[in-house]
């Protein structure tokens, strides 16, 4: 059987207490080793996903940048289409090939702002974007691995809505706390741990302090 939907990788270094920021958006969890494995993982794949809050937060630029390789394909969830057009994604745009995934919600001006940019506009979805939606788009562009680096809601939606087959998370020697602070996992969250996808261990991988896990769907 054909896979249908990109292959979708979910990525993030993440404190011991299963955090992936601070109250105040401080996300500094990576090591440098760690950085050149992530941009490693980034240089394989075809398209990097990240939602609009990572974007305002970071303002990263999404590139490979510790290794040799081709930068993928950026994709920003942003169902109105508010993404600042100063933002380091946009002004790289001409340059790098740029996804921006809007709602049917987006505003006649801001759709308007998006079409006059060297980017690429997906509409999916009613109100917000529709994920399910997006992949199959996506996957007939012929994007057939996606590393998604979101924060804790977009990570939410797409182990949700079972649109993930991997998961390679670092765990970083700190501890954050706080009711405030971002979890690797946002949203609602399940009622029972029956409800959880399956996952297997796929690899371990010791860096100094920090440890990478590997874990596949099953």
């Amino acid at each position: 059987m054909v896979k249908s939907n990109p292959y979708v990788i979910l990525s993030a270094a993440i404190s011991i207490d299963g955090k992936i920021s601070t109250i105040t958006g401080d996300s500094k969890l990576s090591s440098k080793k760690d950085h050149i494995r992530l941009h490693k993982l980034r240089s394989k794949v075809d398209a990097i996903l990240i939602g609009k809050n990572t974007l305002l937060q970071d303002d990263p630029i999404l590139t490979v940048r510790y290794t040799k390789g081709k930068n993928p394909i950026r994709i920003i969830l942003d169902s109105k289409g508010t993404i600042p057009i100063n933002s380091r994604i946009i002004k790289t745009s001409n340059e790098i090939p740029t996804i921006i995934a809007v709602s049917k919600k987006i505003s006649k001006i801001n759709l308007l702002k998006l079409k006059k940019l060297p980017i690429e506009i997906i509409i999916a979805g009613e109100n917000s974007v529709n994920l399910k939606l997006l992949m199959k788009k996506l996957s007939s562009k012929k994007i057939k691995t996606i590393l998604v680096e979101g924060g804790g809601t977009v990570n939410w939606e797409f182990i949700k809505n079972n649109l993930f087959d991997e998961l390679i998370v670092t765990l970083s020697p700190f501890l954050i706390g706080g009711t405030d602070s971002i979890s690797f996992i946002e949203g609602k969250g399940f009622a029972k741990i029956s409800n959880s996808p399956h996952l297997k261990l796929k690899s371990t991988k010791r860096l100094k302090n920090y440890l990478v896990l590997n874990y596949i769907k099953v």
